[in-house]
């Protein structure tokens, strides 16, 4: 299940209170969730990249990945197909 794998990375490492927030596919990410900077790009990135067992080239990163949680989800599943 990329899609809550994918969820339970950003929950860890954005420190998201899932008491108070929950993550859906269509919750926005860059520029939305105030936990979410440039630096919380780069740790999200290395936790994909560990869980999955994939490498992410840095000429594959756009903002676009990061629009929603789906649009994430959606780089993974690609990624590992």
């Amino acid at each position: 299940m990329t899609s809550d794998d994918v969820c339970r990375i950003l929950i860890e490492v954005l420190g998201i209170d899932t008491a108070k927030m929950q993550l859906r596919e269509d919750t926005r990410l860059l520029g939305s969730l105030p936990e979410f900077d440039s630096m919380a790009v780069v740790s999200v990135l290395t936790a994909i990249e560990d869980h999955f067992g994939i490498g992410i080239d840095d000429d594959e990163i756009d903002g676009a990945i990061f629009e929603t949680v789906g649009t994430l989800s959606a780089f993974v599943a690609a990624k590992l197909a």
